[in-house]
């Protein structure tokens, strides 16, 4: 099963410049938690997420017009293509231990997202039975891998 069938198209996106109440608008209006930030050649510079937004706010004590994309998104980005695999994006979920992922096609434009959800829902579908727990068990060991309790960042 291919990324192409089972992504999202038409994904918005903000740029490293816009203040994070439009990443916030955008998530709301699409009911999504993340978006991916385009620099200024249109190339996936990075992605932000619900919780990036409500961390900086709380964590700068500002309001969400006052801090900039570019300063709280996460610029390692793992991205996957829309012929890899659902198995290729799921390793991929995994050793990056993110539950979405920009899809780009080989000029490295974005072209989609797709979702950890996502590759369940197709999993689920799948025909073959055999085929299917195969599927389920790589999304499986994708999400107990991403939801690992993490280390807590000190911060003073």
């Amino acid at each position: 099963m291919k990324i192409e069938q089972l992504m999202s198209r038409g994904v918005q996106s903000c740029s490293e410049g816009d203040p994070l109440v439009k990443a916030v608008q955008l998530m709301w209006e699409r009911d999504i938690g993340c978006v991916p930030v385009l620099d200024k050649a249109g190339a996936v510079a990075g992605v932000i997420t619900d919780r990036d937004c409500v961390m900086a706010a709380f964590m700068q004590g500002r309001r969400l017009d006052e801090i900039e994309v570019g300063t709280v998104m996460s610029r390692k980005v793992v991205t996957c293509q829309p012929t890899d695999s659902l198995e290729v994006a799921a390793t991929a979920m995994k050793k990056a231990l993110v539950r979405r992922l920009p899809v780009v096609n080989k000029k490295g434009a974005l072209v989609g997202m797709v979702a950890l959800t996502d590759l369940s829902r197709a999993a689920e579908r799948e025909p073959n039975q055999r085929v299917r727990e195969e599927l389920m068990r790589e999304v499986e060991l994708a999400l107990a891998e991403v939801g690992r309790p993490r280390a807590s960042p000190v911060r003073a």
